[in-house]
């Protein structure tokens, strides 16, 4: 048997891991979506920062992971699409196999977790990890046991199975990926309610400025830049290139949030949302938060050029100047768009 995609499965180029690996999910089930509007339904944009010792610190855009308290975006998104979405977790690499080749057998793609510093297809180097990437596997072949794995980009990439459960299995720091894998029940599909949409909206906006612990929100915006100068009393000069090159991979569109750390993607968010509610002035801000995006942009561009000096201490001042005043703006763009979901 030749490794071929499942039969309807078309893989796509996407924005984000998380809810590029959903729409094609959707897309499959005949459930025609933006990742835009999955990321807005799931209120799945936000701010944090994070730093484990042992670890490289965090700025993540990102939100409703599904840590304990959350829902988690592909849950909150079902919710409010009308799809049933489960997850689930093994520490045994062979139930996790099972499950996803018995899957695959009954003709359905599975959407995983995995540490994208353990796929072949990247290049990586070898100190980096991240299993908090998302993928959706698309098709199998039991005499070579590979599988195809479709990413963020169009192309299907083979895989063997030793390879997937070893990214699947890993157990590095923060996010390892406890071999975490998707079921998604299409039977009541819906579109979603406007009521739904401003949900969404409201939950995000007092995440931004009411939230739990200082580390989220503009909050954590601020905390990140205090933080931040400090890394040199913490970290010498390779372990700081590096701790800068994740915080630009991290906002740039070439580490999956589509760019300006998901403000991009939300702002188009945002005109689709002023469709199905039909609020033109939801309009007006999505200029707003393109504008934050490209302010995040100089930001990792900052960043960038810190992780290739040859002392990347001396700008660190350059790298965290505008997050103060980024802090302000993004203050004051999510309270105007909190007064209008009230």
């Amino acid at each position: 048997m030749a490794l071929q995609p499942l039969p309807g499965f078309k893989s796509l180029t996407t924005h984000h891991c998380f809810t590029g690996s959903m729409h094609h999910i959707y897309e499959f089930h005949g459930y025609p979506v933006s990742e835009e509007l999955l990321l807005g339904l799931g209120a799945g944009i936000g701010f944090v920062y994070w730093h484990v010792k042992g670890t490289l610190p965090f700025y993540g855009g990102r939100i409703n992971v599904g840590r304990p308290g959350e829902e988690g975006l592909a849950k909150t998104a079902g919710r409010r699409t009308g799809v049933r979405v489960e997850s689930f977790q093994t520490g045994s690499a062979r139930k996790a196999e099972k499950a996803l080749l018995d899957m695959l057998e009954a003709g359905e793609p599975v959407m995983i977790h995995v540490d994208m510093g353990l796929l072949p297809y990247f290049h990586f180097p070898t100190e980096y990890h991240f299993g908090r990437h998302i993928i959706v596997v698309a098709g199998y072949d039991p005499e070579t046991r590979q599988v195809l794995i479709a990413d963020r980009d169009e192309e299907l990439h083979p895989v063997s199975l030793q390879d997937l459960a070893q990214a699947r299995g890993s157990k590095f720091k923060p996010f390892p990926p406890q071999h975490t894998w998707y079921t998604f029940d299409f039977t009541s599909q819906r579109p979603p309610e406007p009521e739904e949409v401003q949900q969404a909206i409201g939950e995000v906006v007092t995440g931004m400025l009411e939230p739990p612990i200082t580390n989220l929100g503009v909050k954590g915006v601020r905390k990140a830049a205090r933080r931040t100068l400090k890394w040199p009393e913490i970290m010498d000069a390779r372990q700081l290139r590096s701790a800068c090159f994740n915080v630009f991979i991290m906002i740039d569109a070439e580490g999956g949030s589509g760019g300006g750390l998901f403000r991009y993607m939300y702002s188009r968010f945002l005109r689709e949302a002023a469709e199905i509610t039909g609020d033109g002035r939801m309009i007006a801000i999505t200029d707003e938060f393109q504008r934050l995006g490209d302010r995040w942009q100089v930001v990792a561009e900052a960043f960038k050029r810190a992780s290739k000096a040859p002392d990347p201490a001396s700008l660190l001042g350059e790298c965290v100047a505008s997050l103060n005043t980024l802090a302000d703006l993004e203050e004051a763009a999510w309270s105007r768009l909190g007064e209008w979901v009230q």
